[in-house]
């Protein structure tokens, strides 16, 4: 049998469990190769037995699990893989499984993009590197306003944090009540509302066909000349274009961007280009702790899948 470790960008992936305990009839291989496209991947993946997916990186429709016979079991980092479609995997015999992630990598990395905007440090760094010394004048966290969209776990977990720096905290989604986000520390309040009191607004939303699009041009309009938008969820959640438009008029302050409607970012996206913006390349759950969460307990679901007792089984509905 042939076990693929997928999108595996660092290389990483082998170090983090012990895929030799699967024993010598397994062989496992590690790609670290983005496949973008559907050929690509169908091309690429066509004789491997078991796919270990890291989250969304690649996509799986119907279309690529009906080039992909041998596939018996795929397994995804999370419980959750809104790039996974569920039913076409179950009618063609494919098992689908998922594993356990750390909650706090990910709101750790929504405080450092906070940060990096509201004391300039990115810029800062450059200027030192150019020979520059103080060029910007920084926003202290104390007494901002923190408008929190989705306050699941990490919404909840980034405002505890916010909450350490003296930040205050309002909050919306589409099923939250206030009591829900009094208990998170947050005050309830209405979407536009929400983006237009905030001095940072920061995303955690699931993606869904509701979610989709959520921070619109009305949205990001609302926002004050100040304030600045912080995205560790999902890129499509964010109307990208109507974000470049206002950060281009400097009609906000500025933005940090870990998620992108295409990944990797290409080489030549707008994105890279603009001065107000804060970029990183999806490190939500880029930590060694959660690497070796996530597959360590890919190895169990696989070890377990071979023993006919398979663990973490992920259903459509």
């Amino acid at each position: 049998m042939r076990l693929a470790l997928l999108d595996d960008y660092q290389g990483v992936a082998p170090a983090m469990a012990d895929w030799a305990s699967l024993g010598p009839g397994i062989a496992v291989d590690s790609i670290r190769e983005p496949l973008r496209g559907f050929e690509a991947a169908a091309a690429r993946l066509g004789d491997y037995d078991i796919v270990i997916a890291m989250r969304e990186r690649t996509p799986f429709p119907r279309a690529l699990f009906e080039r992909l016979p041998k596939l018996k079991l795929l397994v995804t980092t999370g419980l959750r893989n809104a790039a996974i479609d569920l039913v076409a995997a179950a009618e063609r015999g494919v098992l689908v499984c998922g594993t356990g992630m750390l909650p706090h990598p990910t709101a750790e990395l929504t405080l450092g993009l906070i940060l990096s905007l509201a004391r300039q440090i990115p810029h800062e760094h450059q200027g030192m590197r150019q020979g520059a010394w103080q060029t910007t004048l920084g926003m202290g966290l104390k007494g901002r306003l923190l408008g929190v969209v989705g306050l699941g776990k990490l919404g909840a977990e980034v405002t505890r944090l916010a909450k350490a720096f003296g930040m205050q905290a309002i909050a919306w989604s589409q099923n939250l009540t206030a009591e829900r986000a009094t208990q998170s520390g947050a005050e309830r309040v209405e979407k536009l509302e929400l983006f237009g009191r905030a001095d940072i607004v920061s995303i955690h939303m699931v993606l869904s066909e509701r979610s989709r699009g959520l921070v619109d041009a009305a949205a990001i309009g609302a926002m004050k000349p100040s304030a600045y938008l912080v995205n560790t969820s999902r890129g499509p959640i964010v109307d990208t274009a109507a974000l470049i438009a206002a950060l281009e008029a400097h009609r906000i302050a500025g933005a940090a961007i870990d998620v992108y409607d295409e990944e990797p970012l290409p080489a030549d996206h707008k994105l890279r280009r603009l001065d107000n913006v804060v970029l990183t390349p999806h490190l939500g759950y880029v930590t060694e702790e959660n690497y070796r969460t996530a597959y360590g307990d890919a190895l169990a679901d696989v070890k377990a899948f071979l023993a006919g007792a398979p663990l973490r089984v992920l259903q459509a509905g």
